[in-house]
């Protein structure tokens, strides 16, 4: 059974305070549909031939991360976490994985986007998106990852259920 201890994003606040806090409530709420279950549980598959589970989400979501911020903004060809050529679905075979491996590298690629965001002047900064060939700002970087959580956290939800019954925000 899992907690809540997701502080929620305020109500007012400035764009920067509301997207921060958005992504990371947003963050949280994949850690929490995680909480208490080992690495088997989160192994679990959806339904084949699918390899999605709740280990394969967070492995996803740690490639979006370094994907989004870090190959965005800094080192354009940056490795990926889970494979040798950008390939988001290498990232949801999460067999061999364990939950101290895929959260340390998501914990380690969540602390590098919010430094990159906070030692950002303004969301109208530019970055090189390489899998788009094109600029793109912060801001639509913010917004793409939140909306990329909002989605996977959904998938998150049904697993969840799936495993133990759990179910909630």
């Amino acid at each position: 059974m899992s907690t809540d201890n997701r502080v929620g994003p305020p109500h007012f606040g400035s764009e920067r305070e509301m997207l921060r806090a958005f992504l990371d409530y947003q963050r949280q709420t994949l850690v929490m549909k995680c909480e208490g279950l080992g690495d088997e549980e989160l192994r679990l598959r959806s339904s084949p031939p699918s390899t999605l589970s709740l280990l394969g989400l967070v492995r996803h979501m740690a490639e979006v991360e370094r994907t989004w911020f870090r190959r965005t903004f800094e080192d354009h060809d940056a490795p990926m976490v889970w494979s040798d050529k950008v390939d988001f679905q290498a990232a949801y075979d999460a067999s061999r994985s364990t939950r101290a491996e895929a959260f340390a590298a998501w914990e380690a690629e969540v602390e590098n986007s919010r430094r990159i965001e906070r030692e950002s002047d303004s969301f109208d900064r530019a970055g090189y998106q390489p899998r788009w060939e094109e600029e793109v700002s912060l801001r639509m970087v913010m917004v793409h990852v939140l909306l990329e959580y909002g989605r996977h956290n959904g998938h998150a939800d049904f697993l969840r259920e799936g495993i133990d019954g759990t179910v909630g925000a």
